[in-house]
């Protein structure tokens, strides 16, 4: 047997911070080690709790953390959660589970396999332990049939989405005979601990998410073949335009796998009524049959909707597939001219194939979700949340209705012959949310409005946006107050890209809390993206027209801002999630505390476009390994870590791995539920504010001249093995600079003001080259590094 103290000793360091007492609870219990099971347990252990990962086949649970270790996009957030997933086998291993208060069954998708699982758990379960499957197409009435009263009351179904560690949807489904505190238990573990947005759904076949999501990728498939689509056309009009991510409708099931597609239609059509409209919808299409017969059931099979081959040159050429032939043919770019249009209702409305593709599917879809309320949610605000977060969509299907006009669908349902749902007719000319003293609000199934709720201790900016007009503002960031005396300084630029407004805006806000506006700062947004750094589009501009003093003079702006950040009499507090790149990370670098999403990916990458950090970035980073107590000591070692890590242009995958690499103090805390995470910064900023005075900064001690020559020599090494291009050597040579003080005597301290000095010299010479200035074009029309 596997003890737990192989596996499963609870690691204080790598736990988050969540600002709230632990839930109920303390270690869970999953059954099932496949694709699901094993995420399910890794984001468990990302969030510091003792999991028991048990599977049927031996050897199976041991072999998929081994697996998780390997996999990109990573299931753990950092290696050292993996040691806290204690691996088993059902058959000699069932006794673990006694210690869970939470098992979570993920196996096959059969009734009669889970129930005779459910006899074995029974044996070992403590009592009170909740007991829950991940399935999502088994009524949850199926499951218990014959398991006893105990156990009703005790189970309930987690639905989540794939994978576990990134999607942010928990689908719950409650049975008449389960426990509240079962399901608040649930609930509160799931939101406060693993991050997710709890959804309440009705036992209903698909519960929300997949019932509409299916029935869109359903609709999307028929239409496109009936009004003759390529795959491109289709997915173009499916994305953007409707506010669905980029990989459209066929780009998707080549994500998911094709061969998903039979199992969840007879799954769906054995299950729901057989008038439903998802029901009436199901076809099967000659070509997707064979593809799935000859394995191209997607990215992992051999291929799928889409494809890539060697061209003759080497190169990667994306290929699609003929919808009629079977054939793959060169993919071409869609040239309809309704894609044109950015207003969903003149796209709808459009008379060319892709504007009656729109019409045709908004109606299928959006008439559908209409009628399902309350059928499978209670509201229209749960059912828009389970879409954007289960399926990633910028706008759920009522959010959709909006932006059409409620009266515009109704008209053209009726005008199609469809009926129009009971819900959408009430609505009549309004709208299903509207904003009402400065709340957000939606129409209930009652006909009255009422507020969208928010869970304790959520808060959220829109919805200070909502209610309040700004501190201060310009074109690139804004001021706000979200009380007790804290205010939050937004980025709202492209990709929250920094620029001469962003530098600006900080400045202001700095100037307005020493006025005594405000007595701590947050800097955060609800945008995809924390930010993505400078503008490099920009610097590119400048560069071409040599505006060289313009450029040099926004650097030097830029490190007074930084520096002013730090040194402000009040405490500033950084609350990131998705990227924190270049300027990002250097704001981060200098505030006095950062209050993580869990999810937040920071790291200097000014050398793949061919510079160096200019805003304090060098110096700050140098200066957090120069004070960690666990470095090797001497004025050496923090400056080939720094050099490293920025020369490489490494990035963290986490925020466990930005404590790593010292983006993140040790100090700074982890958020794991997103719409939390503005509450707990402007929590730790308070906590700061009381008796607070900025960090005091001395020189540091370099190597200086020493230094530089050893790391060139480093360099020189990298370029024999072939993993360093000639331009690399050049921005290498000026980091080198930057970071081991210059010409100085390794004997001579070195100050704040020189070391900038340095980074902005670094930066103004690599800009004037035309490899840097060929790596920031290939980087803004590609998105991709370029190796010159």
């Amino acid at each position: 047997m596997r003890g737990a103290s192989d596996h499963g000793a609870a690691d204080p360091a790598h736990a988050p911070d969540q600002g709230v007492n632990r839930p109920r609870i303390q270690k869970v219990g999953v059954v099932g080690a496949g694709v699901m099971g094993a995420g399910i347990a890794a984001q468990v252990a990302n969030a510091g709790v003792p999991v028991v990962l048990l599977d049927i086949v031996p050897g199976a649970a041991a072999k998929s953390v081994e697996r998780m270790l390997k996999t990109e996009p990573a299931p753990f957030m950092h290696k050292g959660a993996a040691r806290l997933v204690t691996p088993g086998d059902l058959g000699t291993d069932l006794a673990l589970l006694a210690e869970c208060d939470w098992i979570c069954e993920a196996i096959v998708e059969k009734p009669e396999a889970k129930r005779d699982l459910y006899a074995k758990l029974e044996s070992v379960r403590k009592r009170g332990a909740i007991l829950s499957s991940n399935t999502s197409t088994i009524p949850l009435a199926a499951l218990t049939e014959g398991m006893g009263e105990s156990f009703a009351a005790d189970f309930l179904i987690t639905h989540f989405f794939n994978p576990p560690r990134y999607m942010r949807l928990l689908e719950v489904v409650r049975g008449p005979a389960t426990r509240a505190e079962a399901v608040a238990a649930i609930t509160e573990f799931g939101d406060r601990v693993l991050g997710k947005t709890v959804i309440p759904c009705k036992d209903r076949p698909g519960f929300i998410a997949n019932r509409i999501g299916g029935l869109w990728m359903q609709s999307a498939i028929n239409r496109a073949f009936d009004l003759r689509l390529t795959v491109e056309e289709a997915d173009a009009i499916m994305s953007k335009p409707m506010g669905i991510p980029k990989t459209g409708v066929f780009g998707l099931l080549d994500l998911v796998g094709l061969d998903l597609m039979p199992h969840v239609a007879a799954s769906m059509k054995a299950t729901l009524p057989a008038e439903d409209a998802y029901a009436l919808g199901l076809r099967e299409h000659d070509v997707i049959l064979r593809m799935i017969a000859e394995g191209r059931t997607g990215r992992k099979g051999k291929g799928g909707f889409y494809t890539r081959e060697k061209g003759p040159g080497g190169e990667s050429l994306k290929r699609a597939i003929d919808l009629w032939t079977g054939e793959y043919r060169e993919s071409e770019k869609p040239q309809l001219e309704s894609l044109s249009l950015r207003d969903l209702r003149a796209l709808a409305e459009h008379p060319d194939r892709g504007g009656r593709y729109a019409r045709a599917v908004l109606l299928d879809l959006l008439g559908y979700a209409a009628s399902l309320v309350p059928e499978i949610a209670d509201s229209i605000a749960d059912v828009d949340a389970a879409m954007r977060l289960g399926y990633n969509w910028t706008y759920g299907p009522f959010e959709l209705i909006d932006r059409l006009g409620a009266a515009w669908l109704a008209r053209a349902l009726a005008e199609d012959g469809r009926p129009v749902p009971p819900l959408l007719a009430q609505v009549g000319e309004g709208s299903f949310y509207r904003v009402r003293d400065g709340r957000l609000e939606y129409l209930g199934t009652d006909g009255a409005y009422q507020p969208v709720p928010r869970p304790e201790g959520v808060l959220l900016l829109a919805d200070v946006k909502r209610r309040s007009a700004p501190l201060a503002r310009n074109g690139s960031a804004s001021l706000w107050d979200i009380g007790d005396g804290v205010a939050c300084l937004e980025f709202h630029t492209r990709m929250n890209a920094l620029d001469p407004g962003t530098i600006e805006m900080i400045g202001k806000s700095l100037a307005m809390g020493k006025k005594g506006a405000f007595r701590a700062l947050v800097i955060h947004n609800e945008g995809e993206q924390f930010s993505v750094g400078a503008n490099i589009g920009l610097a590119l501009f400048a560069a071409n027209i040599a505006a060289w003093g313009e450029i040099e003079g926004l650097i030097e702006a830029g490190q007074k801002a930084m520096r002013s950040l730090r040194d402000a009499p009040f405490p500033v507090v950084g609350a990131p999630s998705g990227m924190a790149l270049g300027g990002g990370c250097e704001i981060l670098l200098h505030c006095d505390a950062v209050q993580a999403h869990a999810e937040s990916y920071i790291g200097l990458v000014e050398a793949g476009v061919g510079l160096i950090p200019g805003w304090g970035g060098c110096t700050t980073l140098l200066r957090r390994w120069a004070e960690n107590p666990r470095a090797p000591k001497g004025p050496m070692p923090p400056v080939a870590k720094a050099f490293e890590m920025i020369s490489t242009a490494q990035v963290a995958k986490s925020a466990f791995e930005a404590r790593e690499m010292l983006f993140l103090r040790p100090t700074d805390g982890i958020t794991f539920n997103r719409d939390r995470l503005l509450a707990d910064a402007k929590a730790r900023a308070l906590s700061l504010a009381e008796g607070y005075a900025p960090p005091e900064v001395g020189p540091l001690r370099l190597p200086g001249e020493t230094g530089r020559v050893a790391l060139g020599m480093a360099v020189h090494q990298q370029v024999l093995l072939g993993r360093a291009t000639p331009h690399d050597v050049l921005v290498c040579e000026r980091l080198a600079e930057a970071l081991t003080g210059g010409r100085k005597d390794h004997t001579e301290d070195t100050t704040e003001a020189e070391l900038h000095a340095l980074e902005r010299q670094g930066f103004m010479a690599l800009l004037k080259t035309p490899a840097t200035l060929a790596r920031i074009e290939h980087m803004l029309e590609t998105g991709r590094p370029l190796r010159n």
